[in-house]
């Protein structure tokens, strides 16, 4: 192809390339496509690679759904976090149907009858099937006190109240609470407990591996005995140490707190680590020492220069370091040395499992790991996706 524009014109870089490297004259104009590619940013191109995961990109869904639904936890509840029926305590699962004796009616349940065991004195419970139940939706039912601002009865599906008084999806349990009104708001602890604790996590493992592998020296030699010394620690023993010398006289709130920042805490140094090697390597390259040259400051090198070149990095790692918080407060509240009521979490509920004659007898008990197990492996997923879209070479 011959240049058109002339022997003195050069045309645009943006829209030409070379044919021939040796060839100032020898180039052809980029196609749409290719335009697109060279003119993209760093950003741009880890979005094109993370969208053709779409195992990755399902689960950023779910987690995305999931932490929507903490805003809005009082709504998708059917019932109000302490509602209790009496009248069905260990009530098992209803089934929803759309279809009674061939004829399409809509979401509807089958109403319980309940009868005494004189024998084994438990309450059993028949479905009747003669007549559906239609639900409702969007509808009034408990009242409650949205985030504290307003009060509100609005749900987004309740039970026919004239007709039938329970709508128990996922069962009740020993004091007749609706299970899956207790699994949607045990979300908004559980799922913010991991935000907070990878903040903190993230906000020493940055400050302290960026000092430690900018500086070196003493600096570095202190920080690093001291992730060796945490690191050389049985993790499992050392929460349940920290989480048993929690005060028992501090209200719920503060034992929150108190167990987010212990999470935190016990996270940082692998983060630091993996840091402070970055800091190493990117510290002996040009663009480092021309900052320096120019009288950049270390916090501007490192928060302007350093940290950005690879902060792809630093989301891969939040991704898989949330579940770790998420299965900690679990793992403790089950233990009983965790959370605690009034508080609800899914650790909390699961607490109630420790009693093998209660799993035998009611196994709908153990509904709340089910969405523990989905947001590990959707944490899991995401981060393989962001760690192959960061990834250079793919």
């Amino acid at each position: 192809m011959t240049d058109t524009t002339g022997p003195n014109k050069e045309p645009p870089l943006e829209h030409w390339h070379s044919k021939d490297p040796f060839d100032p004259h020898s180039v052809e104009k980029f196609t749409p496509e290719q335009e697109r590619f060279y003119m993209a940013s760093q950003w741009q191109m880890m979005w094109w690679k993370f969208r053709r995961h779409r195992i990755a990109v399902i689960s950023g869904i779910i987690l995305l759904l999931f932490y929507i639904s903490i805003l809005i936890s009082e709504f998708l509840a059917p019932y109000d976090l302490q509602t209790r029926h009496t009248k069905y305590i260990f009530a098992p699962p209803q089934s929803i149907h759309l279809f009674h004796e061939g004829e399409f009616i809509g979401p509807f349940v089958y109403g319980y009858k309940q009868r005494l065991n004189r024998e084994t004195l438990k309450r059993e419970y028949d479905v009747n099937t003669s007549k559906p139940y239609p639900l409702r939706f969007f509808c009034a039912g408990d009242e409650y006190e949205f985030w504290g601002l307003f009060d509100a009865n609005l749900h987004l599906v309740c039970p026919d109240e004239k007709k039938l008084a329970s709508f128990f999806w996922l069962g009740t349990d020993r004091l007749g609470r609706d299970i899956l009104s207790r699994i949607i708001y045990g979300a908004r602890i559980s799922l913010s407990i991991g935000l907070i604790g990878i903040a903190i996590s993230f906000t020493l493992g940055i400050i302290l591996g960026g000092i430690s592998g900018y500086y070196g020296g003493w600096i570095d030699n202190v920080i690093q005995r001291t992730i060796e010394l945490l690191k050389s620690l049985p993790q499992l023993p050392l929460w349940l140490a920290l989480s048993a010398a929690l005060p028992v006289t501090w209200s719920p709130i503060l034992v929150f707190f108190g167990l987010t920042v212990i999470l935190g805490l016990l996270d940082w140094p692998g983060l630091a680590r993996a840091v402070r090697s970055k800091f190493l390597s990117l510290r002996e390259e040009d663009f480092c020492t021309a900052a320096q040259l120019m009288g950049a400051k270390p916090k501007r090198i490192i928060g302007r220069h350093l940290l950005p070149s690879f902060a792809s990095h630093l989301i891969a790692s939040a991704s898989l370091a949330i579940p770790s918080m998420i299965l900690g407060e679990t793992a403790l509240s089950f233990l009983g040395l965790g959370l605690r009521p009034p508080i609800t979490s899914w650790g909390v509920l699961l607490n109630e499992t420790t009693n093998i004659n209660a799993v035998a007898t009611t196994p709908w008990l153990i509904y709340p790991v089910l969405p523990v197990i989905i947001i590990v492996l959707a944490f899991n997923f995401l981060g393989d996706g962001l760690r192959d879209a960061a990834d250079p070479y793919k």
